[in-house]
């Protein structure tokens, strides 16, 4: 995988090759996100390709500097949440009124190991816990623990120090263990 500095480089010369590299560099860690950000693979899809879309936007109007000084994996985290975010906002706003129960999601090829393994009812489970944490826990955890970002990466996508970056994954991960912890009986 080609460095930042590279990547940047690349950007500065030619946005759009520049752009198919940093799409191949970081699109596993993009896409692993934003999984575990939604609920349905489809929607997976759809938000990450939409955060790929606008941060291609975004660079078309940068300076040769502000791509420069960019540290490109935390900048693409933060639009592809700040996207997740609106979208729920936004179906927040717009009740479903098509009457149409949502789509169950299937893969419509065979699963690989990493869906089956994600099917799993251990897997649902833990995916349904996930959810249940404050935003910037589960966030923290996913890129921490998941996604497995530096302390200092995670802190520039949540915006906040690395010491509450910390602390939200700590806080997080603590969470989803009281919650597994089998309950006791009397």
């Amino acid at each position: 995988m080609a460095d930042d500095e590279q990547l940047r480089a690349a950007l500065v010369e030619d946005l759009d090759a520049g752009f198919e590299a940093v799409v191949r560099a970081h699109s596993d860690v993009v896409h692993a996100v934003a999984r575990r950000t939604v609920s349905r693979a489809a929607d997976a899809e759809d938000l990450a390709a939409e955060a790929l879309l606008r941060a291609y936007r975004a660079l078309r109007g940068y300076s040769p500097a502000r791509i420069e000084a960019l540290t490109l994996r935390p900048w693409l985290l933060t639009i592809l949440l700040n996207t997740a975010r609106n979208d729920r906002r936004d179906a927040a706003r717009r009740p479903r009124t098509d009457g149409v129960a949502p789509v169950p999601d299937h893969p419509a090829s065979a699963p690989g190991p990493a869906e089956r393994a994600e099917s799993t009812e251990l897997g649902d489970h833990l995916a349904a816990l996930l959810a249940e944490l404050p935003v910037a826990q589960r966030t923290a955890v996913v890129l921490r623990h998941v996604v497995d970002l530096p302390v200092a990466e995670v802190a520039v996508v949540l915006g906040c120090g690395e010491a509450t970056a910390r602390s939200h994954a700590k806080r997080g991960l603590d969470a989803l263990r009281a919650r597994l912890a089998p309950k006791e009986t009397p």
